[in-house]
């Protein structure tokens, strides 16, 4: 098995290309759509990328895996399923509790909250297989509810549940967040696999200005996170989680990506005038 990963440095975005160089099946992980904000304009950068490798390797891509509905970048699942069509989208079947959370935030009477924009909607523990590949699907809630972390190999994809060490873990903030899920999705999931299991996480922020990192193991979070190691408690734990996100700012895309992702990375529907347009909810501070 082997792992390409592409960084979008806009988002601090990791998107992964994992595929079995026997079979050529692949997968592909958190896609990117660039997305400029102050414009509302998208271009293909990043898909760009995602296609010249999957071309030039001759991989069958088998999966576009989103680790959750997420709220910094936008996804460009669909320009990759146009590309290849055989592909599957595939999201955590409770997806449909962020769209109906989100269906009335942005008012959207015209969303389905079935999950049917996806191809697959997956369950706790369920395992699967794209060809060549065998992929174990963990639910790892907290950040989002729908969050899930792909088990491929010896390797775990944990999205925004887990960061580099250095970082910590992901925020509890956004609807449906929950420091409590959070904290047990990684002390009773993730740090039950064996200390050997490499992570690959869906961010790097860079502290410090560091070089870009995106792997690191079980043993390693374990003994050096410094959020959460196998010694926090979990009353450590939620205070710290609780206090640090009342600090946050919210994400700056986090209003385009929310309502495109939970349609499956489409935009809403096009208007009389054959544009499509994002909502800005106004709200007194």
């Amino acid at each position: 098995m082997q792992i390409e990963s592409i960084f979008d440095q806009d988002t601090f975005t990791l998107t992964y290309i994992v595929y079995d160089e026997a079979t050529k099946d692949a997968v592909i992980i958190d896609p990117v759509l660039n997305y400029d904000h102050a414009s509302s304009s998208f271009s293909f950068e990043s898909f760009h990328k995602l296609v010249q490798f999957i071309n030039s390797h001759k991989l069958n891509l088998q999966y576009i895996l989103e680790t959750h509905a997420h709220a910094d970048h936008l996804t460009c699942a669909p320009q990759i399923k146009k590309q290849f069509p055989k592909a599957q989208l595939a999201i955590s079947k409770n997806i449909v509790e962020v769209q109906k959370t989100f269906k009335n935030v942005f008012h959207f009477p015209w969303l389905e909250t079935d999950g049917s924009q996806f191809d697959r909607l997956i369950s706790d523990d369920e395992e699967f297989s794209a060809g060549g590949l065998i992929i174990k699907a963990l639910s790892t809630p907290g950040h989002t509810p729908a969050c899930l972390s792909y088990l491929i190999g010896d390797c775990l994809f944990t999205g925004d549940a887990l960061f580099m060490p250095d970082m910590g873990t992901g925020r509890c903030d956004f609807p449906g967040g929950s420091s409590d899920h959070l904290y047990h999705s990684i002390a009773d999931k993730i740090y039950k696999l064996p200390d050997s299991t490499r992570i690959f996480v869906g961010h790097d922020y860079q502290p410090g200005g560091r070089k870009l990192k995106y792997q690191s193991s079980v043993g390693e979070q374990k003994e050096s996170n410094i959020q959460l190691t196998s010694k926090t408690t979990y009353q450590e734990f939620k205070k710290f989680r609780d206090n640090r996100d009342k600090t946050l700012s919210a994400p700056r895309l986090l209003l385009p990506s929310i309502q495109v992702n939970i349609n499956a990375g489409n935009p809403p529907p096009t208007e009389e005038n054959g544009v499509s347009y994002l909502k800005l909810p106004l709200k007194e501070k």
